[in-house]
């Protein structure tokens, strides 16, 4: 898979649980973080595309944990994108940044509501 958007982050301590480890809640949002940067990187605003009655809304996610991240660890999320029908798959990675060891690998599907309705929509195609 060919990543085509990273986004650098750090964890903050209050993000790990008792065994000063990330706990496993928050990586939900350093992808969806990963994801507005992207759409941001393309020139698409989240917030602009609500307002014109396009929601782009999380149907399934998968996430495997590999290496725990620990309080200040700082790390990459790396995206790349397929569409497949009416779903955009967003493959997302996270690396730890000192020695780029795989921490999670995620796979988010994300479909369109247009006006409240599931619709085909293909307002992410020119992003991939």
């Amino acid at each position: 898979m060919q990543y085509i958007h990273e986004t650098r982050m750090k964890v903050r301590d209050y993000e790990c649980d008792i065994q000063g480890i990330v706990n496993n809640a928050n990586y939900q949002h350093y992808l969806e973080h990963a994801r507005h940067e992207f759409l941001r990187s393309r020139g698409l605003s989240f917030t602009q595309m609500h307002r014109e009655g396009i929601d782009p809304v999380v149907a399934a996610i998968t996430m495997r944990f590999k290496t725990p991240l620990k309080g200040m660890d700082e790390f990459l999320v790396k995206t790349a994108v397929t569409h497949e029908g009416i779903r955009y798959i967003f493959h997302q990675d996270i690396y730890r940044a000192s020695d780029m060891k795989l921490s999670v690998q995620a796979q988010v599907d994300i479909v369109c509501l247009t006006d409240g309705k599931l619709t085909d929509s293909h307002i992410l195609d020119p992003l991939i």
